[in-house]
């Protein structure tokens, strides 16, 4: 079992456990089943709904309704974030922080499962507040990483939670294509079980396995006096300071505004794969499901085979590459069907999406290690993932607002190939050490 000078194999093995139990969440609810469904039934699909602005009535599709919710929430993480992190440290209760967002989400979560059609407003409200825990939630628990683990032992660690996180959005993904597919295997008879129970089921799943972590992962941090409103300041304090700093680092600077990009583009299409292969291609849930299943394990080998290329010939020309692959996919996604085989075609843009979806991320983790200063490790992954918050909103509201203009996904996806061109060009001005800075 993994350990760490730190911590004991099962207090690890504990704090992996929550990328797996919550990880089925950013499977099912956001990139597979409720975006499809949400889209799809209970925003209309194309025909959308009427929503009244200053007097006027708008008629808003269901793609687009959806990722206005999926920007709303992100925008609440990316503010509330750095002001509750602050305070967490301060009181040394990340952990009480997490059983909250742990909590709303799983409560959220579940509420998802009473959405019906024509239902867009109570089911995106209930939808932002779930996704605002999930990715909330993950702040905290990302924080409790540098005091599991020495920094020479992070990497292991943190990526013996991100394989464990695939492994569990994949195996619940797997026993959801089960419930729709062959409820008879869980005593229901054929029709007995819905889209909505899946979503239940993810409430359940992320309430279970989240148990570990509460039962054995101990808060280290000391407790430090300071009031809500100090500790806001600090905090609105602390960050102005870490951009200063990282602006000192001049290609750290210039690789986040290109991660800001790129990552921007890479969210987006995992947000709207399934909701373009259902209502410009037709697939049913089920081929869905085995796409994305599909995805998942090729993602796992594309971390290995783009981990073997960068030692071969850098991290940087690594990860130019596999953005180069996306801005492939995105076309290709546009002129899907030139083959004669639509739905051959997306399986097969899956296995490239899903060897450079991983290999991508791990890359662009990689090189903000290499620019990390080891005295400014937690600080500067902080920010990383803060801004990562932020790279979560403009892509999925581009894409909204293209299918709101336009009416066609086609377009909207390949509005995307924009992020990855502009993140390709402010990545190549990045001259990237082989090796790590140091001190």
């Amino acid at each position: 079992m993994l350990k760490t000078r730190r911590a004991s194999g099962r207090e690890v093995f504990s704090w992996s456990l929550y990328d797996f139990a919550n990880s089925a969440f950013a499977t099912t609810i956001l990139a597979v089943i409720f975006n499809r469904y949400y889209a799809g039934v209970v925003a209309g699909g194309e025909d959308g709904v009427a929503v009244s602005w200053f007097g006027e009535t708008l008629q808003v599709p269901g793609t687009t309704m959806f990722t206005y919710a999926v920007t709303l929430s992100m925008i609440l993480v990316a503010v509330s974030a750095p002001i509750l992190g602050a305070w967490a440290d301060a009181r040394a209760a990340k952990k009480r922080f997490l059983a909250v967002y742990v909590t709303l989400g799983v409560l959220a979560t579940a509420m998802l499962g009473t959405a019906g059609e024509g239902e867009w407003l109570g089911a995106g409200l209930w939808f932002v507040l779930a996704n605002f825990a999930f990715a909330g939630g993950n702040v905290f628990y990302n924080a409790f990483l540098p005091e599991l683990a020495d920094p020479d032992e992070m990497g292991r660690v943190s990526g013996f939670g991100w394989g464990f996180g695939y492994l569990g959005g994949g195996v619940l993904l797997a026993i959801n294509l089960l419930m729709l597919e062959m409820p008879g295997m869980f005593g229901f008879e054929e029709g007995e079980l819905t889209v909505q129970h899946t979503f239940i089921s993810v409430a359940i799943w992320w309430a279970v396995f989240s148990f570990p972590f509460f039962m054995n992962v101990r808060e280290r941090a000391v407790p430090v006096s300071q009031t809500f409103l100090d500790g806001a300041k600090e905090s609105v304090q602390r960050l102005r300071s870490t951009l200063g700093r990282v602006r000192e680092h001049k290609q750290l600077w210039r690789f986040l505004l290109a991660y800001l990009f790129f990552n921007d583009g890479i969210e987006t299409v995992i947000l709207m794969a399934a909701i373009y292969g259902d209502q410009e291609l037709g697939m049913g849930q089920g081929l869905l499901v085995m796409f994305f299943l599909l995805i998942q394990f090729t993602a796992f080998g594309g971390s290995l085979l783009f981990g073997k290329i960068s030692t071969k010939i850098g991290v940087k020309p690594a990860l130019m590459l596999s953005l180069g692959i996306w801005c492939l996919v995105v076309v290709d996604a546009f002129f899907i069907g030139w083959t004669g085989y639509p739905i051959t075609e997306y399986f097969v843009l899956g296995v490239v999406a899903g060897l450079v979806m991983g290999a991508s991320q791990m890359l662009a983790r990689t090189m903000q290690g290499l620019f990390t200063p080891p005295e400014r490790e937690a600080e500067f992954f902080g920010f990383f993932a803060v801004s990562g918050r932020f790279a979560s909103v403009l892509g999925p509201l581009t894409f909204g607002i293209m299918v709101a203009i336009t009416g066609s996904l086609r377009y909207a996806i390949l509005s995307v190939i924009g992020f990855f061109l502009l993140g390709l060009l402010l990545l190549s001005w990045v001259r990237a050490p082989r090796t790590r800075l140091s001190r």
